[in-house]
């Protein structure tokens, strides 16, 4: 589970550095609901870093209220199971 945990994570950070130099390029982009998913699928400390670290989606109201929440219920279903 840790494993997969720590996998999502990086994967989902670096989905949100690529989706922030398409977005730069004015090329294809990432789907927001798929961001969304994958933060609710484990990954939502790696979008949350994501988008601190490359300022992206920290306008989107989404983004700004739903990661932190996702993350939070994360890390008590993680406590939760340990």
């Amino acid at each position: 589970m840790l494993i997969y945990i720590i996998a999502i994570n990086i994967i989902c950070f670096l989905i949100m550095c690529y989706d922030k130099a398409m977005a730069r390029a004015h090329k294809y982009r990432v789907p927001e609901i798929r961001l969304l998913m994958l933060a609710a699928a484990g990954g939502s400390l790696g979008i949350y870093m994501g988008m601190h670290i490359f300022k992206h989606k920290t306008k989107k109201l989404i983004f700004v209220l739903g990661v932190p929440i996702i993350l939070f219920i994360q890390i008590i279903i993680f406590r939760t199971l340990r």
